[in-house]
């Protein structure tokens, strides 16, 4: 299983929608709301890393209020 953490920025207002938009993805598999640098933050979680990829470049990256994304890939053997 391949896991990657997605901090965003979106516009003010906007984070309930992107939460929302969010968790209807079925590789989001935790989404929080966050005070501090960031708004969101996301984990996204396949078997396969390109679909990872896939997914925070054409569905998370595409959500309309999203202003930046910063993503944390997680290391095997150290979870």
């Amino acid at each position: 299983m391949t896991t990657a953490y997605v901090l965003i920025n979106c516009d003010l207002g906007s984070e309930e929608m992107v939460i929302s938009q969010l968790k209807s993805f079925d590789e989001v598999v935790e989404v929080h709301g966050t005070f501090g640098a960031y708004d969101i933050l996301a984990k996204v979680q396949a078997e396969q890393i390109e679909k990872v990829r896939e997914t925070i470049t054409w569905k998370i990256r595409k959500i309309e209020k999203i202003r930046s994304t910063l993503t944390l890939m997680g290391i095997k053997g150290q979870e």
